[in-house]
């Protein structure tokens, strides 16, 4: 059957499982030449809605399997469209690699993807067995994000149960983890004086606890390739190798540079508020507003597609002050020629600088220093704008892509 073919077996597939009134819907119809307009017009609205309804149980069109020899599927999470940066790292920079991502959506930040699929299509079993159809049918290897599963509930809840069915159809499985799913919170309080995960009323730190020791123990124990996306997971998956996260430095590329204005512009776009620890710099920063030495632009809810313009026009981009590490966010702020300041523990530096030969040029401070280090920002405006030339240097060289292939080759020269 040819590729072309692929995508109408699929949805045929998918069509046989479908509930009865959705089929009954697809398939009613009237003879156009003896029905009057009013009856034809009823039709044509069903027809509509029977094809909306339709869709919404079978998903988005699947991409055709390619002809390059080595085939993956990076999914399905996709967090800071990091799934789809990693296939086209490996598109880019891997011969004879075709990469494809997926992600289920969330409905809110969602990233492009080479396809996709809503949370109500994800949780029909019409649609898993389609998906794991498809995947055994046009890949060679799977590269899972963050233990999620690919097929919802087919094989169990888990990621850990559908490596053994992909195994079975001959498909190389690597894991990548992407934070907070193998960051357990007890060892990070450990290691890392300033981690959220000291404050003892925060509900949600016993979930993760759960989830992440789970998670790490699968990576711990896993026999195949296994990836951290930032230097800080190696605390709890030593075994690992550190896969980049990828940015596109010409999408945030600014050809203003900072630190020319006489009250710099510092802005902080955190994620997760209490993970990046605004709540112990927003007084400080503020404070120094209100002085009159920097203006302070809190940014919130603001979708992907603007982030660019938001660093840009910034001067000092605030990155995390409790994780101890920097990842997707900072990156950006590099990539757009800012200063980007942050708490980065001397134990990652040491892993970067051990793994490029670069030193990190992201701008140490605590919530104890913030202040005075903004205050020698702002006195030293050259010196602050070679640091952003430096940054976006570092950025370029470290997570343009290249090195993210790197990190990939192992998973992807099995064959």
């Amino acid at each position: 059957m040819g590729a072309s073919a692929q995508p109408r077996r699929i949805a045929r597939a998918v069509k046989r499982r479908l509930p009865r009134p959705v089929k009954a819907a697809a398939k009613k119809g009237v003879n156009a030449l003896t029905a009057g307009p009013v009856a034809v017009r009823e039709e044509v609205r069903k027809a509509k809605e029977a094809k909306a309804l339709r869709a919404e149980f079978c998903g988005s069109e699947l991409p055709p399997r390619a002809q390059a020899p080595v085939r993956v599927l990076v999914a399905p999470a996709n967090f800071a469209g990091q799934g789809e940066q990693w296939a086209e790292s490996a598109r880019r920079f891997i011969p004879g690699v075709a990469a494809h991502s997926f992600a289920v959506l969330n409905g809110k930040f969602d990233f492009p993807v080479s396809y996709s699929a809503s949370r109500n299509q994800a949780a029909t079993e019409a649609w898993q067995r389609a998906h794991f159809d498809h995947v055994v049918r046009t890949y060679t290897h799977v590269l899972i994000e963050a233990e999620r599963p690919l097929f919802g509930s087919l094989f169990g809840p888990e990621a850990s149960t559908e490596i053994g069915p992909l195994r079975e159809h001959g498909l190389r499985v690597g894991l990548i983890a992407h934070g907070s799913d193998v960051r357990i919170p007890s060892h990070h309080a450990e290691l890392y004086e300033w981690s959220p995960f000291r404050e003892t009323d925060w509900e949600i730190v016993p979930t993760l606890q759960y989830n992440a020791t789970r998670n790490a123990a699968l990576l711990n124990g896993f026999d195949g390739p296994v990836l951290v996306s930032t230097p800080d997971l190696l605390d709890d998956v030593p075994g690992a190798r550190w896969c980049p996260v990828v940015v596109d430095a010409a999408r945030w590329h600014s050809a203003t540079e900072p630190m020319r204005r006489a009250r710099p512009i510092v802005a902080h776009a955190p994620s997760s508020s209490r993970m990046k620890g605004s709540d112990l710099i927003d007084p400080v920063v503020q404070r120094l507003a209100d002085e009159g030495l920097v203006d302070y632009r809190r940014i919130h809810d603001v979708p992907p597609s603007k982030m660019p313009e938001v660093y840009r026009t910034a001067d000092i981009v605030l990155d995390q002050f409790r994780l101890g590490s920097y990842g997707v966010a900072a990156c950006e702020g590099m990539a757009a020629s800012r200063i980007v300041v942050g708490h980065v523990a001397p134990s990652v530096r040491r892993r970067v600088f051990m793994a490029t030969g670069l030193e990190l040029p992201i701008v140490e401070a605590t919530p104890d220093s913030l202040e005075e280090v903004l205050r020698d920002l702002v006195r030293a405006p050259d010196d602050a704008a070679a640091t952003a030339r430096a940054a976006r240097d570092f950025v370029v060289a470290v997570h343009s892509g290249r090195l993210s292939a790197d990190a990939l080759t192992p998973l992807l020269a099995q064959v």
